[in-house]
């Protein structure tokens, strides 16, 4: 099989990092307005109900599908399901962010989104004060 295309959710992407914080505080970030706008998009005011729709500044609508405090989000953005989820890391030292994008429409979008989403996680370190330069 062809990496990234599954047969039940067609083509996707997941990009990780680990990082040297607490879950709740990845978790406090990534549901904050702030952290939503980065992975989201700017102006999204991301509702916490199943069902709940939301827009972004671009024009994307998509629905809440699944909200579980301090562990995962999952909406629909256009044609697409995104999923953005903290763990506590396998060490038991930080924690784990994972951003996941499925029912992409092929192979170069799914590449298009690896690159946003390792930005996206990039953006997120920042914001929260990590520093790749010492690790």
């Amino acid at each position: 099989m062809t990496t990234g295309l599954t047969k039940d959710a067609g083509w996707e992407i997941g990009v990780s990092r680990t990082l040297p914080l607490p879950p709740a505080a990845v978790w406090d970030f990534v549901a904050s307005p702030e952290g939503v706008e980065l992975w989201l998009g700017k102006g999204v005011r991301l509702p916490a109900a199943k069902g709940e729709t939301y827009e972004t500044a671009d024009g994307v609508r998509g629905e809440v599908r699944s909200y579980r405090p301090g562990d995962r989000i999952r909406v629909t953005y256009g044609p697409s399901t995104v999923q953005v989820a903290v763990s506590a890391a396998r060490s038991g030292i930080g924690s784990v962010l994972r951003f996941h994008q499925e029912r992409l429409a092929d192979a170069e979008e799914r590449e298009r989104r690896r690159a946003h989403w390792k930005a996206v996680a990039a953006e997120v370190e920042k914001a929260l004060g990590v520093d790749r330069a010492r690790d």
